[in-house]
């Protein structure tokens, strides 16, 4: 239902067709289209389709109207004809066909859909979380076979999703028929409007007969997906734009969603009051709490959301009032739809996505909410609980390990169904992050350095000194980036980024610690000692470049500190050219090297210099040898060997 899925992106382009006739019907179904009437639209769309008519605009509205009310095999169809006229498409609709490709359950092809996708934006995150998870699906088979599944024994041939817990009760939506006498129907699916109901939660696990909830918080619109505080006497839930009989629209008269609240006194619910930060002109819903209920999580497009839909929080304040909604940022939001929060007593925040590489539609994902506020690696929760379909809403008792979720897959009794569960294994990641220190040069263990973790905002998170065998170990979590920083005296500090895996194990990482106090001795090349790039010169010039004093400045203070130094300047070029050319050149350039020294204070006496030309390459770049240009430019080098230290 549009509820369950908040936003729709809509093209409102019109279809040009051959007959003036179909061109009258394309328009009908246009119209009703713009105005998310989707059943009307398709009959019409088919009909003209079914004359084998082609036009691209036309599959895209079609795709579209299936897609967005989450038939996505149907959608799959239309989309498939669209590709297959070789017209030129936005991004957005590779992004569906990949999805509906799912649902079919044709992953390789959704794959290469994703993937020309990604080419096509390669800014989108859901690209780039597909093109840095390329092995998604065997990450969430490992994640699978954690939960036994049912029929929650509540559902109608109607819509039925978004539970909640409540007084020993399950309340949810359902669009059930309660026999009045005036049936209101949904225009965007022709179904029945949902309203809330609730079931007693038998002990053995099973689900009483519901009942219609309280009329007060009933209406002839759409309620969903309540929430209900600790204490019974609060709740939050989902509905149309409709307060004390008016009925709210946007720009386009479409009624959108809002968050209520209503009060539990004298053993009913009353005082029903829109919060605050709704709108007329975006949705907001799909309530959810924080472990300590100082915090309200919920679902909206209000202006800065990254996507279709994103999942913001709102503090709620010792007086009842609100706080400003802050979006929940990159770490959990994408491009697509994020929705149906939920917080558990182990302060994991559940929620739906179809932005993160998943089995189809929308997937259930899990993050674990540190004491900062910030997100742990977030994971799909697998199968059963995701399928090729929508599977949303999902809720669960952290102590008992069972709960409800939603989904319209295959197998239901109406378009969205409740499904009960039992957890029977916990999802556990654990991540290990160790390595050795160890010497540059030698490769021989360091022991004592001190081993730095700090976070992605280079906040330090833990530290250890290194044993006997030079190792490390850190606890970290899985899925996040952390930097590493090592030191120890002698040494120069070493600081390396690393992400860390997203399945349980162990991240290896070992650090080379290069020394800062170098023995140098006769026979020493200082271009070595001090890490001198080994281009100095131009190609065929002896000009002492900007970036070539600097290296010589680091000679230059050397020869200052030990004034008893004596250096031969060796220059070498590669075997391009004549052999007496090179010579000359060479020549050229370890002479200019001398002059430079000289002329900053290093007594003549001190310097000698000489060019080699190309009688010392360092590997086979001979005469008519071919060889890259990276080759050729470690031959054109100079060097700065100690002669004599006395």
């Amino acid at each position: 239902m549009k509820i369950k899925h908040i936003i729709c992106t809509v093209f409102l382009v019109l279809i040009a067709l051959k007959s003036n006739a179909q061109m009258g019907i394309e328009k009908r179904a246009d119209k009703d289209y713009a105005q998310y009437a989707y059943i009307d639209a398709i009959a019409t769309y088919e009909r003209v389709a079914e004359k084998g008519y082609k036009d691209d605009k036309m599959f895209q509205k079609l795709g579209n109207a299936y897609y967005f009310n989450g038939e996505l095999i149907k959608a799959a169809k239309w989309y498939d004809a669209l590709f297959a006229m070789n017209t030129e498409q936005e991004p957005e609709y590779y992004y569906r066909y990949a999805q509906t490709l799912k649902a079919t359950g044709d992953y390789a092809k959704a794959d290469k859909t994703l993937e020309a996708f990604n080419k096509k934006i390669n800014t989108d995150k859901r690209g780039i979380l597909f093109k840095n998870n390329k092995n998604y699906l065997e990450q969430i088979k490992a994640n699978s076979g954690r939960f036994k599944i049912a029929d929650a024994g509540i559902n109608s041939i109607q819509t039925d999703y978004g539970s909640a817990y409540y007084d020993n009760k399950i309340v949810f939506a359902s669009a059930r028929d309660t026999g009045g006498v005036v049936r209101n129907t949904f225009k965007w699916t022709n179904k029945t409007f949902t309203n809330l109901y609730s079931a007693e939660l038998k002990s053995d696990g099973t689900v009483g007969k519901p009942e219609r909830f309280e009329n007060k918080i009933n209406s002839k619109f759409n309620e969903s997906t309540p929430v209900f505080t600790k204490d019974g006497k609060t709740m939050y839930f989902t509905r149309n734009n409709f307060l004390d009989g008016k009925r709210g629209i946007d720009e386009q008269k479409i009624t959108l969603l809002k968050l209520y609240k209503a009060d539990f006194a004298d053993g009913k619910w009353t005082n029903v009051t829109e919060l605050p930060f709704n709108s007329n002109q975006y949705s907001t819903a799909h309530p959810a709490l924080s472990k300590d209920e100082k915090k309200l999580y919920f679902a909206s497009d209000m202006p800065g959301t990254l996507g279709q839909s994103d999942l913001y929080s709102v503090t709620i304040s010792s007086d009842g009032s609100f706080g400003k909604p802050e979006n929940l940022g990159p770490a959990i939001n994408t491009e697509g739809r994020e929705t149906f929060p939920f917080i558990s007593a182990e302060n994991e925040l559940y929620f739906a996505s179809d932005g993160r590489p998943g089995l189809g539609g929308l997937d259930v994902f899990v993050s674990k909410i540190s004491n900062e506020g910030t997100f742990s690696a977030i994971q799909n929760l697998g199968a059963p609980i995701n399928s090729k379909q929508d599977d949303f809403a999902f809720i669960i008792d952290s102590e008992k390990r069972n709960g409800f979720f939603s989904s319209n897959r295959e197998g239901g009794n109406g378009n969205d169904d409740i499904y009960r569960f039992t957890e029977i294994r916990k999802l556990l990641c654990e991540q290990i992050l160790k390595g050795i220190v160890v010497d540059l040069e030698t490769n021989k263990i360091v022991d004592n350095a001190k081993v730095i973790l700090l976070d992605e905002q280079f906040k330090v998170i833990a530290e250890v000194v290194t044993g006997t065998d030079g190792s490390y170990t850190f606890k970290v979590d899985c899925g996040k980036n952390y930097y590493i920083r090592a030191s120890k005296q002698d040494y120069e500090t070493k600081e390396l980024p690393v992400a860390i895996k997203t399945v349980t194990g162990e991240t290896n990482l070992s650090i080379s610690l290069e020394k800062r106090i170098k023995p140098i001795g006769v026979g020493t090349d200082l271009a070595k000692t001090l890490d001198i790039p080994i281009i100095y010169f131009d190609l065929d010039k002896s000009i002492i470049r900007k970036d070539a004093a600097f290296e010589l400045e680091k000679i230059l203070a050397v020869m200052k500190q030990y004034p008893k130094i004596k250096i031969d300047v060796r220059s070498h070029t590669d075997s391009r050219q004549t052999d007496k050319y090179n010579i000359d050149l060479s020549d050229r350039r370890a002479k200019t090297s001398v002059q430079w020294l000289v002329k900053n204070g290093i007594a003549p006496n001190r310097l000698t210099g000489k060019g080699y030309g190309e009688s010392q390459l360092v590997n086979n770049c001979s005469d008519g040898v071919p060889c890259t240009e990276a080759e050729h430019q470690l031959n054109r080098r100079s060097e700065f060997i100690i002669v004599s230290m006395e």
